[in-house]
């Protein structure tokens, strides 16, 4: 009598196996995409402070340390910064993910805020007024921006300070003329005959 020879699949592990290993696949995805989720709800945008050489003062800088601006005359009801030029030299500081909350860095005064730009876009604001990076900076602790006149204002760096006061664009000053002088006065000529 022969005994029955039981067969092994060259081709891999049994159908428990795989099922058990599609299972553990799954949740560890789930967990993942859930970790996920949670770091995106918890995400947060800071605005913070850094001390500007140039200008002599704090201003507001975003996490790369970049130089915030916002332009005169506008607000978060009165836009004046729209067209796609604009925003290309002029881009808005976006709330990224819209989910994400708004953190104050050390020294900030001021209320943090959003505004809904068209296309979706979520843009930070700092009382009541929209934030913008400048495309002419490059790096940490530049102002570039600061006193350009265009696109219907002038752009200044966001102070950090409540109580500081914008800087005015600066012009060159020209010396003033000097009064004119009473003319020479001349003795009369003597008639001696």
């Amino acid at each position: 009598m022969t005994e029955p020879m039981h067969a092994t699949s060259p081709r891999g592990p049994s159908r428990r196996r795989r099922a058990r290993l599609g299972r553990v696949l799954a949740a560890a995805t789930i967990f993942a995409l859930g970790s996920a989720a949670l770091a995106l709800a918890a995400a947060a945008v800071t605005i913070g402070t850094a001390s500007n050489s140039r200008l002599g003062q704090r201003v507001a800088v975003n996490a790369s340390g970049r130089t915030l601006y916002t332009l005169s005359g506008e607000s978060v009801h009165h836009l004046l910064c729209k067209s796609s030029e604009c925003l290309k030299v002029w881009p808005p500081v976006r709330l990224s993910p819209s989910s994400a909350k708004l953190k104050a860095g050390s020294g900030l005064q001021g209320r943090l805020g959003t505004l809904r730009r068209s296309g979706g876009i979520v843009q930070v604001t700092l009382r009541g007024r929209p934030l913008y990076r400048f495309a002419g900076d490059s790096g940490k602790g530049q102002a570039n921006g600061e006193g350009i006149v265009s696109f219907g204002g002038t752009w200044h760096a966001a102070r950090a300070s409540t109580n500081a006061a914008p800087s005015a664009p600066v012009t060159p000053t020209m010396p003033s003329p000097a009064p004119p002088s009473t003319p020479p006065s001349y003795p009369s000529p003597g008639y001696g005959y």
